[in-house]
């Protein structure tokens, strides 16, 4: 096919594209390759990685949680003491293996069990149990917040009236569990 002088600028033109584009992207790959897998790029990289392919479950196990703070339905923060509020307060410790368990800010045992989060991380249910294994109740909690930073679930203290709850907020701690009794 002869090119004719209209369309020759065209062509250099598409051809020039192409080899920068080649270029371009050689370049990059030997400075990804000089800055080796313990570069700072390469670790950003491979935490954004890691977080896309965490689960609502893999992020309640990451850590312990301590109750920090409630809420009402107007906003409104609630006293760690209130009555609608004070059996949701203490230490929480979800395993990777699917149990739990629970303390109160004195170290007491409130609770054990088992636990799952459903895979869109909108319900956490628990499975309390005795310590002879025997189911004492299961709960179903909405998730309002979960993030590495925060786990939030709400309670209706009227089962039957939904438009008043308190939301039980969590935040990450590094208190350790305390020891079987």
């Amino acid at each position: 096919m002869k090119l004719t002088t209209s369309t020759r600028p065209v062509t250099i033109a598409v051809s020039a594209l192409i080899a920068l584009g080649t270029l371009t992207a050689c370049g990059t790959g030997e400075a990804d390759a000089a800055a080796g897998p313990g570069s700072t790029a390469s670790q950003e990289a491979a935490g954004a990685e890691e977080a896309a392919t965490r689960t609502p479950s893999d992020v309640l196990a990451s850590t312990a949680w301590e109750t920090t703070g409630a809420t009402d339905a107007s906003g409104e923060e609630v006293a760690l003491d209130d009555e609608d509020v004070r059996d949701f307060v203490g230490w929480a410790y979800f395993a990777a293996d699917g149990t739990f368990t629970m303390y109160d800010l004195d170290d007491g045992p409130k609770m054990q069990g088992d636990w799952t989060v459903t895979e869109d991380g909108t319900t956490r249910h628990i499975v309390a149990k005795d310590d002879a294994g025997e189911v004492l109740f299961e709960r179903d909690s909405d998730i309002v917040t979960l993030t590495d930073e925060e786990f939030t679930y709400r309670v209706f203290p009227d089962p039957e009236d939904t438009e008043a709850y308190v939301d039980i907020v969590h935040t990450p701690t590094d208190h350790e569990e305390p020891a079987a009794s």
